[in-house]
């Protein structure tokens, strides 16, 4: 039960810093006014710490480097097409890039992200996927828009996957609220590229998760 309550708190927390964060996070500066980042981490920290699995491991290694290319993209696509959208949801992203690396810190991993570059990445799949989605976003606002779509779109899907691979209570707290993030990321871009005449496919979540996000509303709340 004492372990349940911890996790429900920590839940509680880091939702309503991820939501005071946005507007505030610098790109390459994790640390701000609007984001208590010594208060995650004293409650990751505070939390269980349980041995890990070799997926554990390669999940927190993609997971920092798949929210840094999304951060790097938006600000990259801001940085061309001049709408706020894009770079408040990269002030998000860094929020999720802080929290994943209180994970690797939690538990001795070394960080991909050991000069934080823009656009530059170990992972040379995330590499060859930030080069092509930086050409597609470059055509047109539209397909800024669907490249933001797309981001999110892998991003539910492959921390669908990783927290299915995951035991650690700390971890599934983090992927369970980082998935929420990207869905409400999804809403945003949806609302904004349907305005414009524009519409998306899902290509890694199915059509029916897709249909059911875009039909609901922004989600409040901790994730339980």
């Amino acid at each position: 039960m004492l372990k349940k309550l911890s996790v429900v708190i920590f839940l509680g927390i880091v939702l309503v810093l991820f939501m005071a964060a946005g507007p505030n996070v610098p790109l390459n500066n994790g640390m701000n006014a609007g984001f208590d980042f010594v208060s995650v981490k004293d409650q990751l920290v505070s939390m269980p710490k349980q041995a890990l699995s070799s997926d554990e491991i390669s999940g927190l290694l993609i997971m920092r480097e798949e929210e840094k290319l999304a951060r790097d993209v938006y600000f990259k696509l801001y940085e061309l097409w001049k709408v706020q959208i894009f770079l408040n949801i990269s002030k998000s992203e860094q929020t999720h890039m802080d929290t994943v690396k209180i994970l690797l810190d939690k538990y001795n991993i070394d960080d991909p992200v050991k000069e934080d570059v823009e656009g530059k990445f170990v992972n040379q799949e995330i590499q060859e996927l930030y080069n092509e989605l930086i050409e597609i976003g470059s055509k047109s606002y539209k397909d800024a828009l669907i490249v933001g779509m797309i981001i999110e779109d892998l991003d539910i899907a492959d921390l669908q996957s990783w927290i299915q691979k995951a035991d650690n209570e700390d971890i599934k707290a983090v992927y369970s609220n980082l998935m929420k993030g990207s869905r409400n990321h999804m809403r945003s871009f949806y609302r904004n590229l349907k305005n414009i005449g524009g519409d998306y496919t899902p290509q890694h979540i199915t059509k029916e998760e897709f249909e059911e996000m875009i039909s609901t509303s922004i989600e409040r709340g901790p994730v339980k």
